[in-house]
């Protein structure tokens, strides 16, 4: 039952996470349609089709594409200054980035460049350009900065590819500036698709491409290619203590979240206020007391509108088979009329909030129903989705934990 309980949470992380940072199906309320931005997008509808054993007629060796896509990745160099020290206030770190339009737009990870106060870009011919950040989510880890034009020649950029065509075992390049190395150019297989690792900070929560491609401090932001030279994922992070764990952004959610961060600078969220676990008829019968089906709210998020009608987190703490709970909270059955009794249930009723509607929740409470609405604001940023790591050191403390949370 431990092995089947495991899969079942791990499934439910998914689900529910996944359409939680699928966030532009969740906009403000009034907001208009964004025009697309051009992305040099070259969507494969074939992807399924291809025969496993049959090669790729479009790949290329490993120099042809590192001489076509080195022109468009970017050195980023940030520096941050804390008001809050008299002394160590300034911290210059390194990144790496990648050009998505000839415009002048890049693509990189929002921990290397968000909340920074000076950022420069270096091309791969030794340019340096100034680089405006105008969009960024450190949720997902991904944000956008614009690059001045050059007047001499026009800026190169990636293709981006279809990162749902992705397949284990696939060759994959990482190109980028570990530890300061300019352009520095790995390679590697896909180990694994869809990995979702329990989160630690809001920014490893979509899944994850696995690759066992080198990957380094400096590295972050950089682009994943595949063979045809196209970008299907963002370098972000491993896991530490481990061997030839990679993890990049899949290219497919960036490209779903880019007009918003270019448009309005940010992702917008409606804000429930609470995060908790799904309780389900196992652990139900496993415990033996007073709950009902539902979302049972662990922690209640201080000045939330959740705090404002005085729901209730959880205060006893329990472990059950590695999984840690925090029991004596209100357990949410119904939300908007929905019951909450599957990870697809959650998934149908989170997809129809919008910022400045009304959420009705039915909960239960020491053996009582009780119904409770208030209006969604959009979600702020919060001291937990920013993570603690720099640019210099982007992959430090990422380490693999246990019992997902849903946050929303």
């Amino acid at each position: 039952m431990r092995i089947e309980r495991r899969a079942h949470l791990h499934y439910a992380a998914l689900v529910v996470l996944t359409m939680l940072t699928l966030v532009e199906k969740i906009p403000a309320a009034g907001a208009m349609p964004q025009p697309r931005v051009n992305l040099l997008a070259e969507t494969r509808h074939d992807c399924q089709q291809q025969e496993p054993e049959r090669k790729d007629e479009y790949a290329e060796m490993a120099t042809a594409i590192y001489e076509r896509a080195a022109p468009a990745v970017v050195s980023i160099h940030a520096v941050s200054i804390n008001p809050y020290r008299l002394t160590e206030r300034v911290e210059h770190s390194v990144g790496s980035g990648f050009i998505i339009d000839p415009g002048g737009l890049a693509l990189t990870n929002s921990h290397v460049v968000f909340g920074r106060q000076s950022l420069v870009v270096r091309l791969n011919d030794g340019t340096e350009l100034p680089a405006q950040l105008i969009g960024a989510d450190p949720i997902l880890d991904i944000a956008v900065l614009r690059i001045p034009k050059l007047k001499q020649n026009a800026l190169a950029a990636v293709k981006l590819g279809d990162s749902d065509c992705v397949r284990v075992g696939e060759d994959v390049l990482a190109l980028g500036s570990p530890l300061g190395l300019d352009q520095s150019l790995t390679r590697g297989i896909v180990s694994a698709i869809n990995r979702v690792l329990p989160p630690i900070t809001f920014a490893l929560r979509q899944p994850l491409i696995q690759v066992d491609t080198p990957i380094n401090p400096g590295n972050s932001g950089g682009p994943l290619l595949n063979r045809r030279g196209e970008a299907i994922g963002i370098t972000t992070a491993t896991v530490p203590n481990a061997q030839n764990i990679g993890l990049a952004i899949p290219i497919n959610l960036a490209k779903e979240v880019l007009p918003s961060l270019v448009q309005q600078g940010r992702i917008i969220r409606p804000w429930l206020g609470f995060h908790g676990q799904l309780i389900d008829r196992d652990l139900q019968r496993i415990l033996r007391i007073p709950l009902d089906i539902g979302l049972l709210v662990e922690v209640v998020e201080p000045d939330s509108p959740a705090e404002q009608v005085n729901l209730r987190g959880g205060k006893l703490e329990l472990t059950i088979a590695g999984y840690e709970y925090l029991l004596g909270g209100d357990i949410i059955t119904k939300l908007n009329g929905a019951p909450l009794t599957t990870p697809e249930n959650i998934m149908a009723a989170l997809a129809e909030l919008r910022v400045g509607s009304t959420v009705n929740l039915t909960i239960f409470r020491g053996g009582n129903y009780l119904d409770m609405q208030y209006t969604l604001p959009e979600r702020p940023l919060l001291p937990g989705d920013i993570s603690d790591q720099t640019a210099v050191a982007p992959l430090a403390g990422k380490g693999v934990r246990r019992a997902p949370r849903f946050k929303f």
